[in-house]
């Protein structure tokens, strides 16, 4: 079956991006010329994806605004005969269709992804996080749509990380069925030491089958009192196969202060315009340090 829809969970509060996020969504904060989240919309149009259902909650709407036609901004820019900045503003609103679903209590990523069974139905769907942003040749989400045409199951995409970092993701340990492809066995949501000696770790993309809703639907907090999508996605890895996925590209976490400015630095070095002044610039300030 056709991928046709992506998810996009936006509704958690972004901690770890205060206080720049305290009235501001933190997917809504610029990498370079536009905000996180057009990225991720940006990946998943580039995939082929028809459809996107943003999870969202109370004071989000600046990201559901962001991508809806606005009338008065264009005419403006119309008369003062910036037509090429009318015309990107234009396409932001034409970019793909947009629904909103609202989850109601922050009860995690499990729990927000449940919310959208209705809209996704009885189909596969894809998943991207909205402050994970990957830097590829080929987009993120078509590298896996295209694994997905030849298992047809379940898959996560992962990278490898320094054994000290593994308790801040979702680890999973499997069996290697060919390169950069592991069938899941087990996973682990943010391990203490010494429970896993594996270094793969889960990042924000995914492609699930429609069996998750029901699994979501009956599972119990784990982790941090939260709906754990590790804990269902290991649940659904035993009942038919799943696979995780090594992709090609660099993931940066923009959700983190430090992630964040890594971003900015790397787009800012490929941006079309801005990338020749700006890699003189860095060349010129390093030479400082």
């Amino acid at each position: 079956m056709k991928i046709t829809k992506a998810v996009i969970p936006v509704a958690g509060l972004g901690t770890r991006f205060l206080p720049a996020s305290k009235a501001i969504p933190k997917e809504m904060l610029t990498i370079v010329d536009r905000p996180t989240i057009q990225y991720i919309v940006e990946e998943v149009v580039a995939s082929g994806i028809e459809e996107i259902i943003l999870v969202t909650s109370e004071g989000k709407s600046a990201i559901e605004n962001h991508f809806d036609y606005d009338f008065e901004l264009e005419t403006v820019l119309k008369a003062k005969g910036k037509d090429v900045l009318c015309e990107e503003i234009s396409h932001i609103s034409n970019l793909i269709d947009i629904v909103s679903v609202r989850q109601k209590k922050p009860l995690g990523l499990g729990h927000a992804i449940w919310t959208t069974r209705k809209v996704v139905g009885n189909q596969p769907f894809v998943v991207l996080l909205g402050d994970d942003l990957v830097l590829s040749d080929t987009p993120c989400t078509q590298q896996m749509i295209e694994l997905y045409d030849d298992c047809q199951e379940s898959i996560v995409a992962i990278q490898r990380v320094p054994l000290d970092q593994t308790s801040q993701y979702g680890i999973v340990e499997g069996e290697r069925v060919r390169e950069g492809v592991v069938r899941v066995e087990r996973m682990f949501e943010k391990p203490k030491p010494g429970v896993t000696t594996s270094d793969l770790a889960i990042i924000g993309r995914y492609i699930l089958q429609p069996e998750i809703f029901e699994i979501l639907g009956g599972i119990q907090p784990g982790h941090g009192g939260e709906i754990q999508l590790t804990d269902a996605l290991l649940t659904l890895a035993h009942r038919r196969p799943m696979y995780a996925y090594e992709f090609k590209g660099t993931r940066y976490d923009a959700g983190d202060k430090l992630g964040y400015l890594k971003a900015i630095i790397a787009f800012a070095l490929r941006h079309p315009t801005l990338g020749k002044e700006f890699r003189k610039h860095i060349k010129e300030i390093c030479v400082d340090l």
